[in-house]
């Protein structure tokens, strides 16, 4: 019994002597640098809306999973998002931090995904840098990375199993020559975008039908007509009669990838983000305005990036199923024919607004973790020269938005409303899989 005794105090003893590694704790900003720096890659590529959701997804999935491994109090995405396969947890990459690996996770996947993903090593660079600066050593970093780099590959095959490569094999899309149909619109006359992403496997929906509105308002040259009402209403509006307000708001929710403006015989484009992206900013700012930790917020990115790329592969779908003419065509064939909109109209058919049916998903996932009531100062567009705006509400926002298409001239009114409704039905549908799942909102 003494030689016993005697033993464990010498394991106990050594146990103690043993090098304990640390490190610092990485917050709320380092997960957002990342998306940050996504999104300006995707000025660079002139990512489109669906695209850019998709590229966040997947960047969130590898982060998060890294997380959902080592934080107990985060569940894992198998049973959650379509088809997520399991996922193994990577062999023994000796002392690391999970909370850099899942930096270095995104990083690599955003990397592999887009078109400019090489010019992420610059950034990476700098990232590692801080890092040694705040207390980590080499080894750490080393080791952080491999664990990541064996995330990364089991997470790759998941994305490319959500057929978007596919997309190329597809025929070329080819307008519809109908009357009332929609065709490529000026100054650019861009081909369409994304006409088969409806294709692509969702995240939590179960297919792109799952919320399928009613059909646009008929076309129709009758001066007596509903439609002809609606065309009406947005030549008006979205005209010579605008308020400053009104002004203001539409630009601030501009968010339009393709937009270009002609100088003498020129055509430049003109840097702006995608809708997905203003609101994957709005996220970050929630975020650390609640002061969230480096979990929490990994998660609350993923859920809205997830909701955003659902919401473009419904809204998608019914864009290319009534093919709805833009109203800078209608009210040029039919009203005044020098009429332009205050913004620029993007490439793809007019019904329902893509704009108007994220923004209420987005929003509906964001009431759900940080309450109805949640006043934020939106500064997304800042380093665009677009002052911030103050809101009481993410549903107040979303409203605005939605209606900003309206006043901006490039939506009709129908869409702006249903596409609202469908994103706030698809929203909840998130939130309610996210409450089976325990997902827990900020407390």
């Amino acid at each position: 019994m003494k030689k016993l005794i005697i033993c464990c105090c010498l394991l106990a003893l050594l146990l103690g002597c043993k090098k304990q590694h640390t490190y610092p704790q990485l917050t709320n900003k380092d997960v957002t640098k990342v998306l940050d720096q996504m999104t300006q890659l995707m000025l660079r590529d002139v990512t489109n809306p669906p695209l850019a959701a998709r590229f966040y997804s997947y960047a969130c999935i590898s982060g998060y999973t890294v997380v959902s491994l080592n934080d107990k109090n985060v569940i894992s995405f198998k049973g959650l998002l379509n088809k997520f396969p399991d996922i193994k947890k990577p062999l023994d990459s000796g002392q690391y931090s999970y909370q850099l690996s899942a930096i270095l996770a995104m990083t690599g996947t955003a990397k592999k995904m887009q078109p400019s993903g090489k010019k992420f090593k610059a950034f990476e660079a700098r990232f590692l840098d801080s890092c040694r600066k705040i207390g980590f050593d080499d080894e750490i970093i080393a080791h952080s990375q491999s664990y990541a780099n064996q995330i990364i590959k089991q997470i790759m095959p998941y994305a490319k199993k959500d057929r978007y490569n596919r997309i190329s094999n597809y025929p070329r899309y080819t307008p519809l020559v109908k009357e009332g149909s929609w065709y490529p619109t000026p100054p650019a006359f861009f081909a369409p975008v994304e006409p088969y992403f409806k294709t692509v496997r969702p995240f939590i929906i179960d297919t792109c039908e799952r919320f399928k509105p009613v059909p646009p308002t008929p076309y129709s040259t009758d001066k007596n007509s509903a439609f002809y009402k609606l065309l009406n209403d947005v030549y008006v509006a979205g005209g010579a009669n605008l308020t400053q307000e009104h002004r203001d708001i539409a630009n601030f929710w501009d968010c339009n990838p393709f937009n270009v403006k002609n100088e003498g015989h020129l055509m430049v484009g003109l840097k702006k983000i995608s809708p997905g992206a203003h609101w994957m900013g709005v996220v970050g700012i929630a975020c650390q305005q609640s002061k969230l930790n480096f979990s929490k917020t990994l998660e609350i990115y993923s859920m809205v990036a997830f909701g955003l790329t659902d919401s473009f592969i419904g809204c998608w779908d019914e864009k290319y199923r009534s093919n709805r003419i833009r109203p800078v065509s209608a009210v040029r064939n039919l009203i005044d024919s020098k009429w332009n909109p205050m913004l620029q109209t993007p490439p793809f058919p007019e019904y329902l607004s893509g704009h108007s049916y994220s923004s209420s998903t987005a929003a509906t996932i964001l009431t759900y973790y940080f309450g109805p009531n949640y006043k934020y100062t939106d500064s997304v567009e800042n380093s665009y020269g677009i002052p911030p705006r103050t809101f009481t509400s993410f549903r107040q926002a979303s409203n605005e938005a939605a209606i900003s298409r309206f006043w901006g001239g490039i939506h009709f009114m129908d869409s702006v409303n249903n596409g609202s409704l469908l994103g706030e039905d698809m929203g909840n549908y998130i939130v309610d899989k996210l409450k089976k799942h325990k997902v827990q909102p900020v407390k």
